[in-house]
């Protein structure tokens, strides 16, 4: 064994014990955290990996940005296979993968290209970060310092791996070894020592040398950077929620006479796939660029949530593992209130825009909605506007402050019946709190009902047995509140055997979907948007042969397009009415943007930055459009509000698509 060798293997033994010492201090860390089942549905687990981790499908959500990341990703990949065969090196000198033959020769060729590749995406990454300062990768100090290392280290990587492929070209008189080919190497080599008297031979063990130590500090340092998601991000990817109700939120076991706590006051009572989430965030900034709070100018950036997730944890976990009481300091901090602050949390529309744009598979939505759980269900505290929504939902069961037994006065003189009336009938028309109550959104449950009619479909409604849905009181904290609509509803839907629900109201359409069957409520559930494309494509509603001449845009609910992934169908209905086609938004489908009122934000007033419905607004009005449509009851108040805004409430007129399909049958 030669001298080399030794060594090697000595540097390899502390490298690899200091970075598992380090891998194993993080699987405690994060032991702290409630037990969460992350299992099953294997093969959509190993889909979102081979889609969201390896072929990058998030990143490429912004182009230039997705194909920078993309070149250095996959130049790792293909370079781990040259890693490990300079690793292998280290315990046998004379150790070389071109028995793989022709393959081999692939392998080299394809390694060779991404050094070319992943150099110039570090350059443009660092022009990026450092002269153009691009607005969502801006950073503090440390983290300017981190990514510079990163970076820095990187490129070392590139440039060792060249340096052995040149020096080995140039002893080798500049011919291939067998079975290898490398142009971009041999055109370096040509070009900068072919008529050099130089001897490289030295140079190889150096390059071979200055490589291994570059590839183990760099394994070494991630797991103390910001950069650690180089580890945590592919197996987050696996662990991110999967299947029909992924975006359920979670139900509280309220019953649980020995629960302590009930929220998230401190990282303790997060999950472990939520403090994995804060540990594999790479502070790209897409979800905070994307959020409509951040945009508007809140103190909210879901970016710092997952930030200060992980610092908190990387703080208190070592004193709750060791059972430290001393460091009152630190234990005397919480999460909420010292980390993240409450405006913060009450400032988030719910939208999963953060979600739908975070390149690892992180979930803040629901870690704020579990600190908002914290405030309301443990401490009391929450806006002041809160009590009368929660007192209405409480006694009247809507938001708002109307009787109860008022609720399906909407229907008067169209001759609609309840189950309470006539149980035999196979589809229920939920109607939800708007479309029973408010003047503006009857008019729209009064048209879907007439379109039904229309196309002969028998349907009922609940009437004075319908109560809030339980969306609003749960995305605002209030557990309770929420499982006691939710239960006395399935109760009430299950006591009719209800199958089959249509609901105008993406909310309510949400939450009978994908919240209830935690509580025993399994229906079939569709939007009105769903039911009337299906009838016009059976023919059961026709629409007029002269089109619709006004230029329309479409505003798509978080809670229909993000939440349901429900895009095609509202456009479909609207192109084949109108003559001009839609005039899209520049933000529409998954990159569109909140109307702001989700997450109980209906009921809440914006006193920081600017309203979220005049941003959304003014984008409608810049369409040039004479109409917006929409599909849901809380965009439609937003729209109008912003229209008035502007002064634009007589030239634009805000419509449900159920009342342009009325207006044109």
């Amino acid at each position: 064994m030669e001298t080399k060798n030794i060594i090697f293997i000595f540097v390899f033994i502390v490298a690899f014990v200091i970075l598992i010492f380090r891998l194993q201090k993080f699987g405690r860390h994060l032991s702290i955290g409630q037990k969460e089942d992350r299992g099953g549905k294997v093969g959509e687990r190993i889909k979102n990996v081979l889609k969201i981790a390896f072929l990058q499908s998030k990143l490429f959500r912004y182009p230039l940005a997705g194909v920078i990341h993309f070149f250095i990703f996959w130049g790792f990949v293909v370079f781990l296979l040259a890693v490990l065969e300079a690793i292998i090196q280290g315990f046998y000198s004379k150790f070389s993968f071109e028995f793989l033959g022709p393959i081999y020769k692939i392998i080299t060729l394809i390694q060779d290209i991404f050094l070319v590749l992943v150099f110039i995406a570090i350059l443009v990454a660092l022009f990026r970060r450092f002269i153009l300062k691009v607005e969502r990768l801006k950073v503090d100090t440390k983290g300017k310092i981190d990514a510079t290392i990163i970076l820095t280290l990187i490129l070392l990587v590139v440039i060792t791996m060249l340096g052995i492929n040149v020096s080995i070209l140039k002893t080798t008189n500049f011919s291939y070894l067998p079975n290898e080919f490398k142009p971009i190497s041999m055109f370096v080599a040509e070009t900068f020592f072919k008529n050099s008297n130089t001897d490289l031979s030295g140079m190889i063990e150096l390059f071979w040398w200055a490589h291994i130590i570059v590839i183990f500090f760099f394994m070494n340092y991630l797991p103390y950077s910001k950069h650690f998601h180089v580890y945590s991000s592919i197996p987050n990817v696996y662990l991110g929620k999967v299947g029909e109700h992924k975006y359920a939120l979670k139900k509280l076991n309220l019953e649980d006479e020995n629960a302590e706590q009930f929220g998230v006051l401190d990282v303790e009572h997060l999950t472990w796939k939520q403090i994995l989430d804060g540990y594999a965030c790479t502070e790209c900034g897409r979800c905070s660029e994307k959020c409509p709070a951040n945009t508007t100018g809140k103190k909210l950036s879901p970016k710092e949530i997952m930030r200060n997730i992980r610092k908190r944890n990387h703080e208190k976990a070592p004193l709750i593992l060791k059972k430290d009481e001393k460091q009152k300091d630190i234990l005397d901090k919480t999460l909420l209130h010292n980390y993240i602050t409450d405006e913060e949390i009450w400032a988030c529309t719910t939208c999963n825009a953060c979600v739908i744009e975070c390149p690892v598979m992180n979930e803040h939505v629901d870690a704020i909605v579990d600190m908002r759980r914290n405030l309301v269900l443990m401490e009391s505290n929450f806006p002041t506007e809160l009590n009368s929504i929660f007192k209405n939902l409480e006694t009247n069961f809507s938001p708002w402050a109307f009787n109860s037994q008022d609720r399906a006065n909407w229907t008067e003189g169209m001759d609609i019946k309840t189950f309470a009336e006539d149980s035999n009938c196979e589809l229920l028309f939920w109607v939800g709190c708007a479309g029973s109550f408010d003047a503006r959104y009857q008019k729209v449950s009064k048209a879907f009902a007439t379109i039904l009619k229309k196309a002969g479909v028998d349907f009922r409604i609940l009437g004075t047995e319908e109560k809030c849905n339980g969306d609003t009181a749960r995305r605002l904290g209030n557990e309770y509140l929420a499982q006691m609509l939710i239960q006395e509803n399935v109760e009430t839907l299950n006591n009719y055997k209800v199958k089959k629900i249509v609901t105008a109201c993406p909310h309510c359409f949400n939450t009978l979907k994908h919240d209830y069957p935690s509580f025993g409520g399994n229906f079939e559930v569709m939007h009105h948007t769903e039911l009337i494309q299906q009838l016009i494509k059976e023919n059961k509603i026709k629409i007029k042969d002269e089109k619709i001449k006004q230029k329309i845009t479409y505003h798509d609910s978080c809670y229909l397009g993000r939440y349901n992934d429900i895009y095609k169908q509202p456009r479909e209905i609207l192109n084949s009415m109108s003559e001009n086609k839609l005039y899209e938004m520049k933000r529409n489908k998954d990159h569109g943007f909140c109307c702001g009122a989700g997450g109980g934000r209906m009921f809440l007033e914006e006193t920081e930055g600017t309203r979220i419905n005049n941003n959304r607004t003014k984008e409608a009005i810049d369409t040039g459009c004479s109409t917006i449509a929409a599909a849901c009851p809380f965009c439609i108040t937003m729209f109008e509000d912003g229209l008035k805004e502007y002064n634009k409430e007589e030239e634009i007129k805000v419509k449900d698509i159920a009342e342009i399909i009325l207006e044109n049958t």
